[in-house]
């Protein structure tokens, strides 16, 4: 019986991930948490076998989780489950340390499964991420084609997906607990990478970017 973590700030959420893991004869949830601080404890206390992280927990950045566990507790696998578009995030979940990302619009099917690979040892993505992750990986050229926010840092997106959200710099600064001054230059840093010549550009396109990752394109 494989004991499994969930941390997410939705309560619905959790509450269905936990019924439908707890259908599994091999699977059990040990316990669920809402943010950082009982994300802690749970790992301290309940020591699971695997997490299932959200990238946003309230105002906090559940990448910045991924990568304290990859240091601290070095043996537990990561999944990252995200309403965030996987051809951005998902690479930056690997990079911090998780072993696996899945939308959570995907079937639940997806997570049990991404749960089995991860636990056996294997990184799970979808084929096409997959596919992305090894052209980019061998520098195949046809990876050039990735979203240019890919230039930006983590902290530097998440800043961005904030302006996006509409949130002041003061407010930014107030969610991601750093000084206006450190917004403001990663402002400057955001608008020089995307080649963006002022702040009304750079909210403008911080704002469609947003509605894009939320509601893309169909295909």
């Amino acid at each position: 019986m494989k004991k499994i973590l969930i941390v997410d700030d939705h309560p619905i959420f959790r509450m269905g991930m936990k019924e439908l893991l707890n259908q599994e004869d091999d699977l059990m949830v040990c316990s669920v948490a809402e943010d950082f601080a009982s994300a802690r404890k749970s790992l301290s206390e309940d020591q699971p076998d695997l997490a299932i992280i959200d990238i946003s927990l309230a105002e906090e950045n559940g990448l910045d989780l991924v990568k304290e566990i990859t240091l601290n507790y070095s043996g537990l696998p990561v999944l990252v489950l995200s309403l965030h578009d996987e051809s951005v995030w998902a690479e930056r979940a690997i990079r911090a340390g998780a072993r696996g990302y899945v939308m959570k619009k995907e079937a639940s099917e997806s997570v049990i499964s991404a749960i089995r690979n991860i636990l056996s040892g294997k990184i799970h993505v979808s084929p096409d991420m997959m596919a992305h992750l090894l052209d980019k990986f061998q520098g195949n050229p046809s990876a050039q084609g990735a979203p240019t926010v890919d230039i930006l840092t983590d902290r530097e997106l998440e800043v961005f997906r904030l302006i996006g959200s509409g949130l002041s710099t003061r407010e930014i600064a107030e969610r991601m607990k750093l000084g206006i001054k450190t917004i403001g230059t990663y402002r400057d840093r955001i608008k020089q990478k995307l080649c963006l010549k002022s702040a009304t550009e750079l909210t403008r396109h911080a704002v469609i970017w947003k509605e894009k990752e939320h509601f893309p394109a169909p295909e």
